[in-house]
């Protein structure tokens, strides 16, 4: 990166302390949005006996969420390239509130438009793929690191948000927490979002200071299709990345497991996951996202091998922690692979495009799981498929490193 950049430091380095007051912001944000859909999880059942539909229309709104976070991603993308990441945030925590505030409503259609529209497609489709485009802008040197910092967030909504709203739940009941929450997520977004969100210090128009040329080849293949084939590896290592998140607990339960034990289990994956995300940060600073995406993939197929290897408790706490070890840096990786091997003019919809890919990955891997057990009546089924999937990942991605190293290297 030229010395010239602006906001640059004397080293060259585009970092700056407030690259690091970005960040942060960035991780709370994102911890907060990623509370909103899971009021319907937590809520499920008393929101399911309200609105008289059964477990399924919950289910469907929040799988509504993360699919519409996936789509609006790549429509807000383009929203923040025009007119700043600074709008499309403060957009995304009103719309957080709309959501909330119209799926409070407790009618069928209001809980699918409040939840999939507001929360998922203009609240968080506005601030979880944008922003990790973002950020990226923010750093060089430790790209990697930043990037999995950020993306923690919703490891950190995991650990705070579920207990704190089945209390208060009991309490007040399930639409007064939405209306709540959703005050306080949005006044806090919005806040964060006027007061410290500005222009990155690498231009998103121009060429100035972008490291490859728009248009030039990508690991020898046109820039289009190496996306393609990056995205396809990212949805083919988010499909396993989901059935055990999605399904440990009823797994447990199948086994003998008290519920408890099993809920205390996926708190172990998270955790570890959160830890481990920060060490494959580090570890892609130095080696870079398309090898961490490769040794992830890797411990991620060791981490599904654990749940195949044992059925007792114990043996499968050590199993849901070795697999969070495994999986949590894959998706920032993929993120860091993107913004390392294409132009920084377009980062804001490319990034938003892989996760999407990302995010219909692991809709459709809890989906599968929950498909293939219906069939079978066990879940070792699925963690074959799943583990299926994860080869074809490994074969595609080494397949993208061998033309990396082959390829000539492109641009300034």
């Amino acid at each position: 990166m030229p010395s010239a950049t602006k906001g640059a430091t004397s080293s060259g380095s585009i970092e700056t302390r407030h690259s690091w007051i970005i960040a942060f912001t960035t991780l709370t944000m994102l911890a907060l949005a990623a509370g909103a859909p899971m009021t319907v999880v937590i809520g499920l059942v008393p929101i399911a006996e309200t609105l008289g539909a059964g477990r399924s229309l919950p289910s469907l709104a929040t799988s509504l969420a993360y699919l519409g976070t996936g789509v609006g991603g790549v429509l807000c993308g383009l929203l923040a390239g025009r007119f700043g990441q600074r709008a499309v945030a403060i957009l995304g925590g009103v719309a957080i509130l709309g959501g909330l505030a119209i799926a409070s409503l407790a009618e069928p259609w209001s809980l699918l438009l409040g939840i999939g529209v507001g929360v998922g497609l203009f609240g968080n489709g506005a601030l979880f793929p944008p922003m990790l485009a973002y950020v990226s802008l923010w750093f060089d040197r430790r790209r990697g690191t930043a990037l999995a910092l950020v993306s923690s967030g919703q490891y950190i909504a995991g650990f705070v948000w579920p207990t704190l709203f089945e209390r208060v739940m009991a309490v007040i009941g399930w639409q007064r927490t939405m209306l709540i929450y959703g005050v306080m997520a949005s006044a806090i977004i919005v806040a964060l979002a006027a007061l410290f969100l500005r222009p990155p210090p690498v231009p998103v128009v121009g060429v100035g200071s972008i490291r490859l040329v728009p248009g030039a080849q990508v690991l020898g293949m046109t820039p289009n299709k190496a996306l393609a084939l990056i995205a396809a590896g990212s949805f083919l290592c988010c499909v396993p990345m989901a059935m055990p998140a999605a399904h440990l607990v009823a797994f447990c339960g199948d086994l003998g497991i008290a519920t408890s034990r099993g809920a205390a289990m996926l708190s172990v994956l998270l955790l570890a996951a959160f830890l481990s995300r920060q060490f494959w940060g580090w570890i892609s600073d130095r080696i870079g996202g398309l090898w961490t995406v490769l040794l992830g993939g890797l411990a991620q197929l060791l981490g599904m091998l654990g749940f195949l290897a044992t059925q007792d408790e114990a043996g499968l706490f050590f199993a849901a922690a070795a697999y969070g070890l495994g999986f949590a840096g894959l998706v920032p990786a993929y993120v860091l692979a993107v913004r390392e091997l294409f132009p920084a003019v377009e980062v804001t919809w490319r990034v938003p495009a892989l996760l999407l890919c990302s995010l219909s990955g692991m809709a459709f891997g809890a989906w599968l799981a929950g498909v293939i057990y219906d069939a079978v009546g066990f879940y070792a089924a699925a963690w074959w498929v799943g583990i299926g999937f994860n080869l074809a990942q490994l074969a595609l991605v080494g397949g993208l490193l061998s033309r990396m190293a082959t390829s000539a290297p492109n641009g300034p």
